[in-house]
């Protein structure tokens, strides 16, 4: 490999480190550790069949050809998706910058106070504008909302109906995707009129959109309250532009609301990603989906921001959790959110009227000149009856727009914030032969919102550049991210997000087309989505990849839902059972019910393998009705289980299928492939393996890859097909050429040595901490794979010093904790992969032996087992400067227990946070400033 070439960047170690790290680990050169740790029985002896590594130069070359052959138009399609304008200080400061896009989800809160109040900023917002009480910290897009809120209406409702009503004039991607959610669980969907074909005795909640797909608004209060008259609930999807002048869903008496804040700031980046919302009223809290930001306090009484409730519940109740969901979309939604801190109330009225506006005006024009605008009120949207809608839109093209197919007689017209009276006057004149538009009067008189926006402070301060570009900065200083140092968690693969593979995502040829634009349009984005199946396949082993799931657990749901229809269309429905092992990540049993399964758990062995006995026992007893195994590989324990091969012929031989989990894929791409050694399907991490970030919980790509008799279960285009599991038909494509980039500068070697790296890497850690944390598992010979679990519990037993100790006394030392108690209680497990350099790995080693110290002073009773620098952690700088201290232990100890942090420190913002104390007392909205004096 030449030294030039970028996988020498991506990866951290210098090959005289990689000599170092050898020896530890008892080899003598890469190739015979990798024979040494993966089995023989899977591992690939050919490179991967991929092209050859390009320079950063030639990569960004390509991709602008890419780029240029796609079609930059004036889109008035609408559907959900609209032009915006991101304000350069939220493109360079947020989206374009590493301290927040490299951010991990905030599950360590006193060193993620910053994205924290971001997140709940977009939550206030959010409630603000809906009227209604608390907002979740964003889902993936508005049609999984949707989703998710009939799901919520479903649990949490009174009715015992199964139906679900869907109002006829909703986005049909939205259709789409609850369509595919309802059949799986039994919801039975009703699609019509809601003024004339909903009877609300029957249905145990409706969904009424508001503004309608057609621009329409409706009367909804009327609605409402017959819903809520026959004890049904009322789910009113909407958009929060339009909100700023009409009236709030809570005000008319809605139950749940939801939509996508794509239209504030974030481009449509041909699907997304785009944060979606969730909000309700406060009696549904606990019935939730996904992330909740709240606020409770720390240690010293101070107010201090966390994750709250459910959490992360897939971990917990497994098959009984509410949701799938374990990913938001953070770093969209701290784009909307700050979006509106950045215009205030005042600004968005301004776009929201300036918009509106326009609107009318064409509105107005057009029903002068004798068209039929089927619209009795409208805010940005309006349906146009016409002789030939095939020779409106060739002619809206021929001059630079797109409009919306109704149907042959119907086009849709939409205008965003980026519209100008000169684009309407063009319009109006090419295309319906209207010389002069015409002013008119605004349909929402009866509409118009009574209720003030946005009157938190934070709304209202940060209105001059300086000013926001001060608070963002404030803001990412409170927190830990990848650009200050290494994040060790296990099964998150914390990895270098390089800066050539995030260029491309903001080019306007990238970022500024909507999802169903002409496919004349995106022949450059067809050209790279194709090129990157391909390479994915390749480095999967399968034959086929969908991009459309935007999160690992809709890539889950797709995969499962692939084998349930595989099964179907063989006349066995009844194949029903997902065996799946205890040590799983827990969405893969939350999504194996929503794909209408049942879940019978396998034990696992001594060493963390699958059990094969017990295995073998479900197998048997379960084989007329088995559906699928689900494992993760190499396992959630960290290790290559040999018998993988044969646990795959031993389901295929009963009739199922094998669904692997990618979620440990940066552990086999070019050295195994899950396809050629016995899987059916997997989903795949992009936000993992191929570096996607994390943004501090999402955005996440979860494309399902599978063998080809699956492929036509595969998600259908959500406007023309069945079976579509998100919104947009490639799901978040505007972040696909960030993993294209990646192998493309890789290529086969590269990806090989990323590989054989992130091994080795793993396999030093757990060598060198062995003698102080105990490693729980290891294979054959005595190796790990690309992660390590850290037993703790010895020491807890011992000295009453908890993995919760020392995760936060970790952040003294300046680092993030590894993955605290999963997959076993009471454990850390450390992945360091393969971006990390030698230096930076054994500062976090030296942490661990350091923080070991420590322990055993506790131990030998030198400080008390209530009081030292771990039950006290983490420490912060107002309490180090404090007049008095009171602790067995010096506050140089407490600050700098090692000599390097002295030159470069972070200190949290907070000390260690009460989480109970958050849930009891649920705040889920800004607090008042004075809080924080």
């Amino acid at each position: 490999m030449s030294y030039d070439q970028f996988a020498h960047r991506h990866i951290g170690s210098s090959p005289e480190e990689v000599v170092e790290m050898l020896h530890v680990v008892g080899a003598t050169t890469m190739d015979d550790f990798v024979r040494r740790v993966v089995p023989d029985s899977i591992r690939l002896d050919e490179p991967l069949a991929l092209p050859p590594a390009l320079t950063e130069v030639e990569v960004l070359k390509r991709l602008r050809e890419h780029a240029e052959r796609n079609t930059v138009a004036t889109s008035m399609i609408g559907m959900g998706y609209y032009g915006t304008v991101t304000p350069p200080v939220l493109l360079r400061n947020v989206l374009e910058n590493l301290a927040w896009y490299t951010a991990y989800t905030p599950y360590q809160p006193e060193i993620s106070q910053g994205r924290l109040e971001a997140i709940l900023n977009f939550q206030t917002m959010v409630c603000d504008l809906t009227g209604l009480e608390i907002a979740n910290a964003s889902l993936l897009d508005e049609a999984t909302a949707a989703a998710e809120a009939m799901a919520l209406a479903h649990r949490a409702g009174k009715s015992k109906s199964d139906r679900f009503f869907v109002d006829a004039d909703t986005h049909p991607q939205t259709i789409a995707v609850l369509r595919t959610r309802a059949e799986p669980v039994g919801i039975k969907l009703v699609v019509g009129n809601p003024q004339t074909d909903l009877d609300p005795s029957t249905v145990f909640a409706a969904l009424l959109s508001y503004p309608g797909s057609s621009g329409e608004i409706p009367a909804l209060a009327p609605i409402i309250t017959r819903l809520h008259d026959a004890g049904a609930l009322a789910v009113v999807t909407t958009d929060l532009l339009a909100l700023v002048l009409l009236e709030s869903p809570g005000a008319l008496g809605a139950d749940i609301a939801v939509g996508s804040t794509q239209r504030f700031g974030v481009p449509m980046a041909f699907g997304g990603p785009h944060a979606a919302f969730l909000c309700t009223k406060e009696s549904y809290a606990r019935s939730l989906p996904g992330r909740l930001v709240g606020v409770s306090a720390d240690t010293a009484g101070r107010p201090a921001l966390r994750l709250t409730l459910q959490t992360r519940e897939q971990h917990i109740r497994r098959e009984k959790a509410t949701s799938n969901i374990c990913t938001a979309q953070v770093l969209l939604a701290v784009m909307a959110g700050m979006y509106a801190v950045w215009h205030g109330p005042e600004g968005l009225r301004r776009i929201a009227t300036r918009v509106h506006d326009l609107t009318t005006r064409l509105a107005t024009s057009l029903m002068t000149s004798g068209a039929t605008v089927s619209n009795l009120a409208w805010f940005d949207t309006l349906t146009v009856g016409v002789d030939d809608a095939n020779r409106v839109i060739a002619a809206a093209d021929r001059i630079g727009v797109n409009l919306r197919f109704v149907n042959d007689t119907t086009v849709g017209i939409s205008l965003d914030e980026t519209t100008t009276l000169a684009q309407i006057e063009h319009l109006a004149s090419q295309v319906f032969g209207i010389t002069t538009l015409t002013g008119g009067k605004s349909p929402l008189a009866d509409h118009t919102r009574r209720s003030d926006i946005l009157v938190h402070p934070v709304f209202r301060t940060h209105h001059s550049e300086h000013d926001m570009l001060r608070y963002l900065r404030r803001l990412a200083d409170k927190d830990l991210a990848l650009d200050r140092t290494m994040i060790p968690l296990g099964s998150c693969t914390m990895k270098l997000n390089a800066t050539t593979e995030m260029l491309p995502i903001t080019w306007p040829e990238f970022a500024n087309i909507h999802p169903f634009a002409p496919a004349s349009q995106v022949v450059g984005y067809q050209a790279m989505i194709d090129e990157l199946e391909h390479w994915l396949a390749v480095c999967t082993g399968y034959d086929r990849v969908s991009f459309q799931p935007n999160a690992g657990s809709q890539g889950e749901f797709a995969g499962l839902l692939a084998i349930r229809g595989y099964h179907a269309s063989r006349n066995e429905p009844q194949r029903t059972v997902c065996l799946i092992p205890s040590s799983a990540h827990g969405t893969n049993a939350a999504s194996a019910v929503m794909a209408g399964m049942t879940v019978v758990v396998v034990a696992c062995d001594d060493e963390g393998n699958v059990d094969v006995a017990d295995l073998k026992a479900k197998v048997e007893a379960n084989s007329h009705t088995l559906a699928a195994l689900m494992v993760t590989y190499p396992s959630t324990h960290g290790v290559f289980e040999t018998a993988i091969g044969d646990i795959c012929d031993m389901i295929h031989a009963h009739g199922g299928q094998v669904y692997v989990d990618g979620a440990n894929l940066n552990a086999l791409v070019g050295v195994a492939t899950p396809g050629t050694f016995g899987a059916d399907v997997s989903h795949l991490n992009l936000h993992k393996t191929f570096c996607i970030p994390h943004g501090g919980g999402g955005p996440g790509v979860g494309p399902v890859a599978l063998r080809e008799h699956l492929a036509p279960f595969l998600p259908g285009n959500p406007l023309s097909e069945t079976g579509a599991v998100s919104a947009a038909p490639y799901g978040s494509a505007g972040i696909l050429p960030i993993s294209w980039t990646y192998i493309a500068l890789m290529g086969a070697d590269g990806l090989r040595s990323a590989t054989a790296h992130a091994i080795l890497h793993a396999n030093y850690i757990a060598r060198r901490l062995d003698e102080y944390f105990p490693v729980l598992y290891t294979g054959a010979n005595g190796d790990v794979a690309h992660e390590c679990i850290i037993d703790i519990r010895p020491v807890a037993k011992a000295t009453g010093v908890t993995v919760d100790d020392i995760a936060k006394r970790l952040i003294d030392y300046g680092f993030h904790a590894p993955t605290m108690s999963f997959p076993v209680s009471g454990t850390l497990m450390i992945e360091p992969t393969e971006s990390e350099s030698k230096v930076e790995i054994d500062r976090f080693i030296d942490a661990m032996i350091s923080i070991h110290g420590e322990i055993s002073k506790v131990a030998a009773g030198l400080w008390p087992a209530d009081d030292n620098p771990l039950c006290n952690a983490p420490h912060t700088a107002i309490d180090l400067i404090a007049d008095e201290w009171k602790h067995p232990y010096d506050r140089s100890l407490a600050a700098y227990p090692v000599p390097g942090l002295r030159a470069n420190k972070y200190f949290p913002p907070v000390g260690r946070v009460d989480g109970v104390k958050g849930d009891r007392n649920l705040i889920c909205t800004c607090l008042p400033v004075e809080a924080y004096a």
